[in-house]
């Protein structure tokens, strides 16, 4: 990754024929009024947006394209020609990664007059029709005319089909958006980890949750390029959405704003579902400035935000509160550029954002589990650009660094979770939740990428051919240094209520709180007390029938122990961290890709192949396993229909990296060793190892295939008035080779898993491996997609603009895993191709409506307002094990594939929808203007109907410390109100 030497071999190698994407296009024609083509016209494109002016001459068929254009909605694109009056066009639209064609006809100077200039307003509602990419730029006439969260997070939620998401990382269409595995916030769904983010073209991703790896100071985005469909191969494919930030750049002006909002509970209304009114306080400020440091030379521009907010948790049973928490973030960015010459420029690019939470903001954490954490870190990326005639190139390095830690607040008393059994004695929090939150962690996730890409026109007696290729080298890290406090272990008890409950009951019986046990653990627990050396204290305490010990004799173990219990509750389980030290895992990446969009008269044929390759290492370095090269074909068919529609097909495969999760499960060989243990009797007996080398976790399975979706898609699109475009899509999708962890001892062993198993050479193995689990793909497992959108968007003009749309989802599937180890693999009752898995996808939320508008009077007054409805979100009825809600099982075993067990009831999965619901949020703005001044004052109303909606149901069936199946959980928050004002010039 240091060797710089590589990135410059690269370039020699790729320079004929390489891109770089992010800036947009214009495809120009220049003809005179008979409409014969005028060669060597000059053409000059500026925008008081981009850096400097772009030039391009026609060639002898009167065409002419200027790339690498900074996106903005205010460029003039003149054209000149001896011989003919000067034609300007104004309010010209550049999107990155899109081309729009302008038509040119000049009128002869006439005798005995000068040259003068015509003016000609640009029609704004533009169509690609070479693109079969379906996407949407979020632009800043749409983010500071409409109520949005002030990040690039928020504005997602204007893009058609995105789902809700209370963390700020939505689903899209096929991405996932539950997991078995709860959140800090207790939550399985609203978050998804199928999006890939980017800034300025790089990787921002986080490598180990999938999700947005940092945040960025809303000041200083130009424009947010969201794609959800039809991807091309220059990008990284996903099953969810791909969003990509373009900042700000300085210019030959000096320019620059300083802005602050406000909001305390004071603007909020009362909240319907609490008794005790809880205050809250939260403001961000912030100043931008830009210019130049040399004119036309060396421009700089520079932000700096800073948020806080300050807000009382509740606690979630009686709602009265029980602490005050404070967020401190702070966002920085700086930017230079340097134009070296007319067709290179050099660019510099700083951002942060460290973030300091003093407590847990989540309403299911109560005050004795409370703890603080630190985020975030710095980003550097340094790019090279060269610009001549149809060829562009650039080079570009990044390094990004981020930590996640987190301190408990009680450093003494370990954790310990009492579980009851449900239908009985529901007990408050405070008499299930002893103890501290248990674990410290100190954590660094870390990523460098160095690349190339570029972009080569090649204009042919046969079409023209506009070629993409790049490369890219990439290495995520991620450190971690976790201890567990008190005596360095986290329990689960059983509450003394049920002393003298057997192991047996236990996995039979349902649970408030999570249960720790499967039946599946009984042969686990049988290998550790035959290795031990008090087997035969074991004999005489569980064998029943004088014929030795088998793995139906654990069923007899008896939980009536209180002996060393930190709370005086009854022994049953508990993980006891025997050595601690950091561990460092890293995955190294290679990719590349190749495309030709092929443009013949009315038809455009794009063909690309994206290929990658990833390596994973573990924490002493050593290679775990490659991922080896596998080949993403990507292909687009457009039919211009006329020169403002298109119809268009697409197919194409999306592959899903596997993450630093899954480097972590199988590479911790170094670093902190774990031991699970059950209490027997009068002693604990560890029954499985996690981490270490002696008994690895995981290994990946030789045979372990990337996880792929593939995409079939197509689409019409229409410019309906001159500034309004319509779209109309429909894709289906399907994600296969998903990745779980498989105990191999349950699935190659006939008697256990019946039908259901799988031979060693399934997995490429010839004898069964040392390890707990390996890591491998997921026989049967599949998720299915279809669906369509309806899209009208109306450009800003004539005072107002629109931005509308209507998705229909349909999902549906047998597995939830997105490369993670989840229980799937782990017991034969969840397998995919097991009873009552296949159903209708939870976490999907089938009907989206979206409407976001402004509009702007001739005093400086601008209304804004956006409405989204969705029909509800489908959950599972489940239960509760290990931090996982898996699909509830019928009551009574029976007989399916030569297995007799609970197999997962038919009515489970996907089975319920939580309420549907609408959000109409309302922008007043007012602006002044005096000279090169300007003064913004803003009100936002955030759910300006005080419709406190139900946004989340509780999916345990058997409920849990707090509510019962089927009870709200989480709403729609109360009507607020945002105070702002900026300053700029």
């Amino acid at each position: 990754m240091k060797n710089y030497s590589n990135i410059f071999i690269l370039l020699m190698c790729f320079i004929s024929a390489t891109a770089y994407a992010d800036k947009g296009s214009l495809k120009i024609l220049v003809t005179d009024e008979s409409g014969k083509p005028i060669s060597g016209a000059k053409i000059e494109a500026k925008s008081p947006d981009s850096l400097g002016t772009r030039t391009a001459t026609t060639d002898s068929d009167g065409n002419a394209k200027i790339f690498g254009l900074d996106p903005s909605h205010q460029y003039s694109v003149t054209v000149s020609s001896e011989g003919f009056n000067r034609e300007q066009r104004t309010d010209v639209i550049v999107i990155s990664d899109q081309t729009f064609q302008l038509d040119y006809n000049l009128t002869p100077v006439a005798v005995g007059y000068e040259e003068e200039l015509v003016v000609v307003g640009q029609q704004l509602a533009a169509v690609d029709t070479s693109s079969a990419t379906v996407s949407q730029d979020i632009t800043l006439d749409l983010t500071d005319s409409l109520p949005t969260g002030r990040n690039f997070q928020s504005y997602l939620q204007l893009v058609p089909g995105v789902k809700p998401s209370p963390d700020n990382n939505p689903s899209s269409k096929s991405g996932v958006n539950y997991s078995d595995a709860t959140n800090a916030e207790g939550d399985t769904s609203g978050y998804s980890t199928d999006n890939v983010y980017y800034i300025e073209g790089i990787d921002v991703t986080d490598n180990y949750e999938g999700t947005f790896g940092a945040n960025i100071n809303s000041e200083i985005i130009q424009e947010q390029k969201v794609i959800t469909g039809g991807i091309p191969a220059e990008y990284r494919g996903t099953a969810g959405l791909i969003s990509n930030v373009i900042t700000k750049s300085g210019g030959n002006d000096f320019h620059g704003s300083v802005n602050y909002y406000f909001q305390n509970d004071g603007l909020v209304s009362s909240n319907k579902h609490t008794e005790d009114e809880t205050s809250f306080s939260t403001y961000d400020a912030a100043f931008t400035l830009g210019g130049p440091i040399i004119q036309d030379k060396l421009w700089f521009f520079a932000s700096y935000q800073k948020k806080e907010r300050t807000e009382d948790v509740q606690k979630l049973d009686d709602n009265t509160k029980q602490r005050t928490v404070t967020t401190d973030r702070d966002l920085a960015f700086l930017k230079l550029s340097w134009q070296i010459s007319e067709q290179d420029r050099l660019t510099g690019m700083y951002f942060n954002d460290p973030v300091s939470i003093d407590g847990a903001v989540s309403t299911e954490i109560i005050s004795g589990r409370n703890y603080t954490r630190d985020q975030g870190g710095n980003n550097y990326r340094l790019e090279y650009s060269h610009v001549r005639d149809n060829l562009q190139v650039s080079v570009h390095t990044f390094k990004h660094e981020a930590e996640l830690s987190r301190t408990p607040t009680d450093q003494i008393n370990p954790r310990n979770d009492v579980i009851f059994l449900a239908g009985g004695y529901v007990p408050p929090p405070e008499e299930a939740q002893f103890g501290g939150f248990g674990a410290q962690t100190e954590e660094f996730r870390r990523k460098e990428q160095h690349g190339i890409k570029g972009q080569w026109i090649l204009e042919t007696g046969f079409g023209s051919h506009e070629f993409k290729s790049g490369y890219e080298m990439s290495e995520a890290e991620r450190e971690i240094d976790s201890k567990y406090l008190g005596d360095s272990a986290l329990y689960t008890s059983i509450s003394t209520a049920h002393s003298g409950i057997t192991l047996g009951e236990y996995i039979n019986v349902d649970w408030v709180g999570d249960a720790e046990f499967v039946k599946d653990d009984y042969e686990r627990i049988l290998t550790e007390i035959e290795a031990s050396g008090d087997y035969d204290y074991y004999v005489d305490l569980l064998d029943a029938d004088d014929n030795g010990l088998t793995a139906e004799d654990m069923a007899n173990i008896v939980f009536n122990s209180t002996e060393g219990n930190p709370n005086g509750q009854i022994n049953s389980y508990r993980t006891l961290m025997v050595t601690t030290e950091p561990a460092t895992m890293k995955i190294k990446g290679n990719e590349f890709y190749i495309q030709d969009k092929w443009n013949l008269d009315k038809w455009t044929v794009n063909l690309g192949f994206r290929a990658e390759e990833w390596t994973h290492y573990a924490s002493t370095g050593e290679k775990i396993f490659t991922f080896d090269w596998e080949i993403a074909p990507r292909l687009s068919v457009v039919y211009e229909v006329t020169d403002e529609s298109k119809v268009w097909a697409y197919m194409g495969r999306y592959f899903d990296p596997i993450r630093t999760d899954m480097t972590s499960f199988a590479g911790t060989l170094t670093g902190p060793l774990r031991e699970e243990q059950v209490f027997i009797g009068d002693r604990w007996q560890t029954y499985r190892y996690r981490g270490g080398s002696v008994n690895p976790d995981a290994y990946f399975a030789p045979s372990t295939k990337t996880p792929y979706t593939d995409e079939i898609l197509i689409g019409y699109s229409q410019v309906i008035t001159s500034d309004i475009t319509g779209e109309v899509t429909y894709s289906r999708r399907k994600t296969k080779d998903l990745l779980e962890d498989y105990d191999l001892g349950l699935y190659t062993d006939p008697e256990r898993s019946g039908d259901l198993a799988l031979p060693l050479s399934y997995f490429g193995y010839d004898e069964l491996p040392d390890s707990n689990y390996v890591i491998g793909t997921l026989a049967g497992g599949e998720r299915k997609y279809q669906g369509f959108e309806f899209t009208l968007r109306k450009r800003k003009s004539d005072n107002w603009q629109m931005l509308a749309s209507y998705t229909y989802n349909d999902a549906e599937g047998n597995s939830n895993s997105d490369g993670n180890a989840d229980f799937q693999g782990d017991v034969i009752w969840l397998d995919p191709r097991a009873p009552g898995m296949y159903g209708e996808q939870p976490g999907n939320i089938k009907h989206i409506f979206k409407v976001a508008g402004s509009y702007t009077f001739d005093f400086g007054l601008e209304l804004g307002a956006s409405y989204f409805w969705n029909s509800g979100m489908l959950y599972s009825n489940t239960f509760s094990a290990s931090g996982r809600h898996l699909p509830s099982r019928v009551e009574t075993a029976y007989e399916w594939g030569g297995v007799e067990t609970q197999w997962v009831d038919e009515d489970s999965v996907g089975s319920s929808t939580t309420p549907s619901y609408g959000t109409l949020d309302l922008r007043v703005k007012y602006v002044l203007d005096f000279s090169r001044y300007q003064a913004e004052f803003f009100l936002d109303i955030f759910n300006a109907l005080d419709d406190q909606a139900v946004t989340r149901e509780q999916d345990l069936g058997k409920g849990d410390l707090f509510t019962q199946y089927g009870d709200a959980r989480d709403w729609v928050e109360p009507r607020r109100m945002y105070l702002g004002m900026r300053f700029s010039f």
